[in-house]
């Protein structure tokens, strides 16, 4: 049984480390680290400097001429601090932590601010827990924002319901940075004492608040300013971004899998606007990783756009440490953490080491090894057993009273409104869409129509459908939609493309119905051959068959979504 440690030797064992960063700093002692002959860039001074950079006990302790234990010619190459992602779901890479922390590192990631909403609407408190036991000491600092809405809203039916009560212990925990997108902007701005006590609760612990509120305008925008929102995540054009940036809110500029707003946001990456603006990715899906990177492909991005260099280095890493307050990384300086990126050079951004805290971790995109951390048996268990759902049937689908037809948008996650049906017209490309409540067997059923996706024949069924995951399902027939369906129940989660009878495609996701327990490459190799299965059956291939898919139950993104209730007008606010 480990001997917990006295405050005094707390103290000791601290001072001892700080005297010998003094010491290192002062160049009486060797350093364990030296980048000799760096070409760094100063995000102070918006500058690139050349000196040697030292680091002790973990962090920089200083610039200029120093001898280490360790010493690394970076002659010719150019340092950049460790790169930040503002916001994202570590879910939604569909791998458990320790697999997305290996994926990122090659693309210089060494924080994230993490939202576990989704497990969180599968397990409740229990998902927030082991989301926090699995990324605990992982080489990519994992910082969380609570999950505000559980469910996003009172019209979904989510695995758990959790008040501003159910979370507050939780902003006790070190690695807790404040309350994550406040979704619901519709509770905010009408006053609703629930959405609103969550925001109060978070400021009484003196932490942040992001904000979700697209296209959110005039005194609506301003209430929810003034609530205490500090943030968005969810601007596609540059109008929404300033209005609200002139209302002192920060622009997290996202480029993820569903959604890509950089381009649309670039002109922001300028000396009147950066200051005010982060990078994020949201969602991030494996190919995406693999194949395009992380922060590194938003940097490049948006030096491709033609922002300069060091102000596209500081959106991906300085700002959004300041924005959490996050003082001692984000920059190379004294103090700072020895979180580093090499690079080849600004032209063609080769990654060629990262170091994480002045180890290194990955060179050459080979990352070094790193033990993953053990989450208490009980989480495990209950991470595995998340299905309550009754076999269904094609007459569970079968409703001939005329419903909504939602319209997807090539490239975005919104929606339109495209007048009503009461059936499936393949050839006008009419689907039947449904969502299944499947945490408490309450045999709830929504359904709905959708045009856009494009499915020829068979169906295609997930659990992942944001943001409580339900099952969601699209068919060119309902018998094909059952089938679908109870294929994701049999997996224990996952994504399936079924057709006459049989699974032509499938992803297990077995944690939770929404992370799979396996290798980031397997994992991509099954997502990969079930969306070319799903291609084949005739989806559009200017969408995601399954993420794009899983965002159509979201009922806080205009216009129509799909829940277990059926379909609702998010900007009327009721069902129809």
């Amino acid at each position: 049984m480990a001997v917990k440690e006295s405050y005094a030797g707390k103290i000791n064992r601290k001072l001892n480390k700080k005297l010998h960063v003094i010491e290192v700093a002062a160049g009486r002692k060797n350093a364990d680290l030296v980048l000799k002959n760096a070409t760094y860039v100063n995000v102070f001074s918006n500058e690139l400097c050349q000196a040697d950079i030292a680091v002790a006990e973990g962090l920089i302790v200083g610039m200029g001429e120093y001898s280490g234990n360790v010493e690394v010619d970076v002659s010719g190459k150019i340092v950049l601090p460790g790169f930040v992602d503002a916001h994202i779901h570590l879910e939604s890479s569909l791998v458990s932590p320790s697999e997305f922390a290996r994926a990122v590192l090659p693309h210089g990631t060494t924080t994230v601010i993490t939202d576990p909403h989704e497990i969180a609407n599968v397990m409740g408190t229990d998902g927030i827990e082991y989301m926090l036991q699995a990324t605990e000491d992982l080489p990519v600092d994992v910082r969380f924002m609570l999950p505000s809405c559980v469910p996003a809203t009172p019209m979904d039916e989510s695995g758990a319901n959790l008040d501003y009560r159910a979370i507050d212990s939780f902003y006790d925990h070190p690695r807790v940075q404040g309350l994550a997108e406040m979704m619901n902007s519709y509770g905010v701005i009408h006053s609703d004492p629930d959405v609103v006590s969550k925001i109060v609760a978070s400021q009484a612990h003196h932490k942040k608040i992001d904000g979700h509120a697209p296209d959110l305008v005039g005194n609506d925008l301003n209430a929810y300013v003034a609530a205490g929102v500090y943030s968005d995540h969810e601007c596609h054009d540059l109008n929404d971004a300033i209005a609200k940036l002139q209302r002192g809110q920060f622009i997290m500029i996202r480029e993820g899998t569903a959604a890509r707003n950089l381009e649309a946001l670039a002109p922001l990456l300028c000396d009147k606007y950066v200051e005010r603006c982060m990078f994020c990715t949201d969602d991030k899906h494996p190919s995406d990783l693999l194949e395009k990177g992380h922060i590194d492909y938003i940097v490049k991005k948006a030096i491709s756009l033609g922002v300069a260099p060091i102000t596209a280095i500081k959106a991906a890493c300085h700002n959004a440490a300041r924005y959490f307050l996050l003082n001692n990384r984000g920059a190379i300086a004294p103090g700072y953490l020895g979180d580093f990126v090499i690079i080849d050079d600004f032209e063609h951004f080769n990654i060629e080491k990262v170091y994480k805290r002045g180890v290194l971790m990955c060179e050459n995109g080979q990352v070094t090894d790193f033990p993953v951390p053990e989450v208490d048996p009980y989480l495990v268990n209950r991470a595995h057993d998340t299905f309550h759902v009754a076999t269904l049937t094609a007459a569970d689908f079968i409703d001939n009273r005329p419903h909504a037809v939602i319209g997807m948008v090539n490239g975005e996650i919104t929606t339109t409104d495209c007048g009503y049906t009461d059936r499936i017209d393949v050839d006008y490309d009419i689907l039947k869409i449904a969502v299944i409540e499947r945490h408490k067997n309450t045999h709830h059923i929504g359904l709905g129509y959708i045009k856009g996706y494009g499915l020829k024949h068979g169906a295609v069924a997930t659990s992942i459908s944001h943001d409580s995951h339900n099952i969601i399902v699209v068919g060119a027939d309902e018998e094909a939609m059952a089938f679908a369906a109870n294929q994701v129940v049999a997996l224990n989660g996952g994504i399936v493309v079924a057709e006459d009878g049989h699974v032509t495609g499938d992803v297990p996701l077995a944690v939770a119905g929404i992370m799979s327990d396996e290798p980031l490459v397997e994992v991509n190799r099954k997502l990969e051959e079930a969306k070319e299965k799903a291609f084949a059956a005739g989806v559009n291939r200017d969408i995601d068959p399954f993420m794009t898919l899983s965002f159509m139950a979201l009922p806080v993104i205009p216009t129509l979504r799909i829940t277990t209730r059926g379909v609702f007008d998010v900007t009327t606010q009721r069902y129809i």
